[in-house]
């Protein structure tokens, strides 16, 4: 037998979740009150339970920017686990997601141009190109990240969606906590083809 709401959501059982809701309905406002912490939503985002994710956003739509104990939100925790169906449907709901900025200032976006996840790199940038201009702590943009993983196809995305938006082009000129911009990144590890399409 499920018990508690943590054994609900690691299940991906709404009906445990309403039971534990039942014995003690303030239980999830508990759970919102502490800082950093594995929401019901984390849990559920990180097994891969999209229905009760779902549920959970019904529920307690500021889980979904909340961070954990060791700075990932909902939506990086999918990201992190191949949940692409929980990652999608979260955006639906909310499409800011993908400027949620976890541990060292990493966004979704950052997190899919690192791994090269090119699919849900043009779907982020398309639901939110505001996104383009989050930086990390580092204040690297997506475009370092990109350069510093050898992340080629993600630039081609990047620079995609700045052909399309001019607003976007400071982007490319933005300098990391170095001083070095993408451009500049991408010169010292000698990728002619990133520097001829700027």
């Amino acid at each position: 037998m499920i018990t508690g709401w943590r054994g609900a959501a690691l299940a991906g059982n709404i009906e445990a979740l309403y039971a534990s809701i039942q014995e003690d309905g303030d239980v999830l406002k508990r759970v919102d009150e502490v800082e950093f912490v594995d929401t019901p939503l984390h849990i559920a985002a990180a097994a891969g339970h999209t229905d009760f994710v779902m549920e959970m956003m019904n529920l307690k739509p500021s889980f979904a920017k909340k961070l954990n104990q060791h700075g990932f939100s909902a939506l990086h925790l999918a990201l992190q686990n191949g949940h692409k169906e929980t990652v999608l449907r979260l955006l639906e709901i909310n499409k800011d997601l993908v400027r949620v900025k976890g541990k060292n200032g990493y966004t979704p976006l950052h997190y899919v141009t690192r791994e090269g996840n090119l699919d849900l790199l043009a779907k982020f940038l398309e639901d939110c190109p505001e996104c383009i201009f989050d930086v990390t702590i580092h204040s690297q943009t997506a475009f370092h990240i990109a350069v510093e993983n050898d992340r080629l196809a993600a630039l081609h995305v990047l620079s995609k969606m700045l052909k399309k938006t001019d607003c976007c082009q400071g982007v490319v000129n933005r300098k990391d906590k170095d001083g070095n911009t993408a451009l500049h990144r991408a010169a010292a590890k000698n990728y002619p083809q990133v520097i001829k399409s700027h």
